[in-house]
């Protein structure tokens, strides 16, 4: 009777740790700008470990800030090195660095319906200083590593103080790409992966910004310290994204490889 009682005992942990393995779910923090190329990889994840895994878009600002006041995250994927590196520095970070995972691309968009169709990499700069331009939209400087990039760009044009009062500021770079959409702004300052979505593909064009006009967009990712049990599937995760196939479909997207490795 004691060695069935016992198989039963230890059936029954046995099927407790399989139900715990099969309800991980590994909570991704990231940056607005890979809302419209995470998802997919998510699912491809999941099909190729299955490992269940969410993410929360907000900007990079944001979410450091909830990670640091203790949300519930795994891992933190931003749009830059800044805003991770702060999340090391309150030593909340499994890593002493930011795994940079790629390298994000600044464009100035505008729709098919705008006076701005002749928009391209060589009138990209006539078309901010056409006196016709009325509203620009940039995202928040101060949450958004695009709106830093976009207001670099325009210093770096000598152009910032004259566009400044004419600059519709979005929270983050989704909703930048929604105001220009919407036809809220003529123009907007966005995010390569915005771009090359499906809609706005559609309804308009872009020319991308000079590199050489705003510092890199390295887009660095860490791993919450707090992850526990999920800190393992934050790291698989991370490989995932270096593994060529998913590199692909960053660069498809909008995201550029990595200049910097620093995937362990």
């Amino acid at each position: 009777m004691f060695e069935m009682r016992k198989a039963v005992v230890l059936s029954f942990v046995f099927l407790l740790a399989l139900a715990a393995h099969a309800q991980q779910v590994l909570h991704v923090a990231a940056a607005a700008d890979l809302e419209p190329v995470l998802p997919k990889i998510l699912t491809e994840f999941t099909a190729a470990t299955g490992i269940q895994a969410d993410a929360s878009y907000k900007s990079s600002a944001v979410l450091a800030t909830q990670i640091l006041n203790g949300a519930p995250f795994d891992l933190f994927m931003a749009a830059d090195l800044s805003f991770p590196e702060k999340v090391i520095a309150a030593g909340m970070a499994e890593e002493t660095q930011p795994v940079v995972y790629a390298q994000g691309t600044l464009v100035l968009w505008t729709r098919n319906d705008t006076p701005f169709a002749k928009l391209s990499p060589a009138t990209l700069e006539a078309t901010l200083r056409d006196p016709a331009v009325k509203t620009i939209a940039v995202a928040n400087a101060e949450h958004a590593p695009y709106g830093r990039a976009a207001q670099a760009a325009l210093t770096h044009m000598g152009l910032y103080d004259t566009l400044k009062p004419k600059l519709v500021v979005a929270e983050n770079i989704a909703q930048t790409a929604q105001f220009v959409e919407s036809g809220n702004a003529q123009l907007g300052l966005i995010s390569l992966t915005s771009a090359k979505t499906a809609r706005l593909a559609a309804s308009g064009h872009y020319a991308e910004v000079p590199r050489e006009d705003y510092p890199p967009l390295e887009q660095g990712a860490i791993v919450v310290k707090h992850a526990g049990a999920n800190a393992a599937a934050a790291r698989r995760f991370l490989l995932f994204l270096a593994t060529p196939k998913i590199v692909d479909e960053l660069r498809a997207g909008g995201l550029a490889p990595a200049t910097i490795s620093r995937v362990k």
